[in-house]
């Protein structure tokens, strides 16, 4: 049974831009001048917890947590602390998209059940499509992170203050779910493993929270922070919700039907592909947004068309489907959700890279070596492999991730220099947007010659 005590380091410094003026999110939350030295961040608020994203928001606050050094590590912690464990390989690090974990709130004698809070946050993961899918395109890290003390501030009550390594705590913002991190002590231990795209914090608490940072790191380049409590029901959901924005750079699609100044948008058109102030019949017209999936049916339910109500405005704004993993947790990504998703993941992977080194040539006797993308289920089918010589294919070659240079002499016409190419390409159907599959497709070429 998992563990109910959990506790960290609580400031109850809130939000700011760095001016004195007061403000107000939409959760509520009143917010208040930040130190000039204290540079800020927006970050997303999870919903209550009840199923619903519905009442979350944004909230900006510091970067940088309460100014409090963690207590010395003794001799044997320091030796634990900012080890690196590959939990899911899955190819090399350039070519796949690497997800770090660290851990926060977690001693050094409870690090093997951080691990275990890894894979469990992994495994609901890859349970979401199109992670399914695409579960072959990640690579998975754990840091270990060694906090002096176990659990994390705000938990169980307000009061509660912990020393932990990267400063988790709960009430950031003034709201109780928001579980805001350290960024300047987190990246320490991020920058410990290789080149991360994606970030997620694991709080040593089964206290209902998380956070969402969905700016770029401006140190370490990667794409955002989801941050959840490990031992919470709800926490896997909400950290999928998270990469719904730094991944598939979506929108919000709930609203606030009974918050001041959110009942009608009157902006201009949103950059977000996910919400539109245009109609379906509009959206057709102008083929913009969504429109390659009006009217099909959804994995969320439902017809894809557009459905007013979006972007935190109850008017103004419409969204792709009724209800999907942009507005509820335990939805599915809706189709346009999809597609967007996939376009994440392809920013960061590939769908073939070279085994077999190609900065020399090969000869007759060598083999040329490549690794494909492991796509999981009907998935698998959507890929393509073929290889060629010189630019013409040969296809009695289709499907295969080696090659001898032998099985291809009799195309090496004479002693200069050939290229062999072996190329990927995605062909799923949840991609229509050109622009998107013409990144799902790589190539490697090696110099071959008799």
């Amino acid at each position: 049974m998992r563990r109910a005590v959990r506790r960290s380091t609580a400031a109850t410094a809130v939000a700011a831009v760095v001016t004195a003026v007061v403000a107000v999110a939409p959760s509520g939350a009143a917010v208040a001048a930040t130190p000039p030295d204290r540079p800020v961040v927006e970050v997303e608020v999870p919903g209550p917890e009840r199923g619903s994203l519905a009442g979350s928001g944004h909230v900006v606050v510091p970067q940088k947590g309460r100014d409090r050094p963690q207590a010395r590590l003794s001799a044997a912690e320091s030796a634990e602390d900012g080890r690196v464990t590959k939990l899911v390989d899955n190819g090399a690090t350039d070519d796949r998209l690497d997800i770090v974990v660290v851990g926060d709130g977690y001693t050094a004698a409870e690090l093997p059940q951080f691990h275990t809070d890894a894979k469990e946050i992994w495994a609901q993961t890859a349970a979401v499509e199109p992670y399914t899918t695409y579960e072959g395109m990640f690579n998975i890290w754990a840091v270990d992170a060694v906090s002096n003390e176990s659990g994390v501030s705000g938990d169980p009550d307000r009061a509660t203050v912990r020393d932990t390594a990267v400063g988790s705590y709960f009430w950031c913002g003034e709201i109780e779910r928001l579980l805001c991190v350290d960024q300047v002590k987190l990246d320490r231990y991020v920058a410990k493993a290789p080149e991360a795209d994606l970030v997620i914090v694991l709080a040593n608490s089964a206290k209902y929270g998380g956070a969402g940072y969905n700016e770029p790191s401006p140190t370490l380049g990667y794409e955002g922070i989801a941050t959840a409590s490990a031992g919470n029901a709800k926490s896997g959901q909400v950290a999928i919700h998270e990469t719904g924005h730094s991944l598939g750079k979506l929108a919000d699609e709930y609203f606030y039907p009974d918050y001041p100044g959110y009942e009608q948008y009157t902006g201009p058109e949103p950059a977000d592909s996910n919400i539109s102030t245009r109609s379906a019949a509009d959206i057709a017209a102008q083929r913009v947004k969504w429109h390659r999936w009006l009217g099909e049916t959804s994995p969320d339910g439902g017809t894809v068309g557009a459905y007013e109500g979006g972007g935190y405005f109850v008017r103004g704004l419409n969204r792709p489907t009724a209800n999907s993993m942009m507005r509820s947790v335990d939805k599915p990504f809706n189709l346009p959700g999809v597609e967007a998703m996939i376009a994440g993941f392809y920013r960061h992977a590939k769908p073939v890279t070279a085994v077999t080194p190609t900065d020399s040539p090969l000869r007759v006797r060598h083999t040329a070596k490549a690794d494909v993308v492991n796509l999981a289920g009907p998935g698998a089918e959507q890929l393509t492999v073929r290889w060629y010589v010189d630019g013409k294919e040969v296809r009695r070659l289709a499907g295969r991730t080696e090659v001898r240079v032998a099985e291809v002499a009799r195309y090496l016409v004479d002693r200069r220099p050939h290229t062999l190419t072996v190329t990927a390409e995605d062909r799923t159907a949840s991609v229509r947007d050109p622009k998107v599959a013409a990144t799902m497709k790589s190539a490697v070429n090696w110099k071959v010659r008799l």
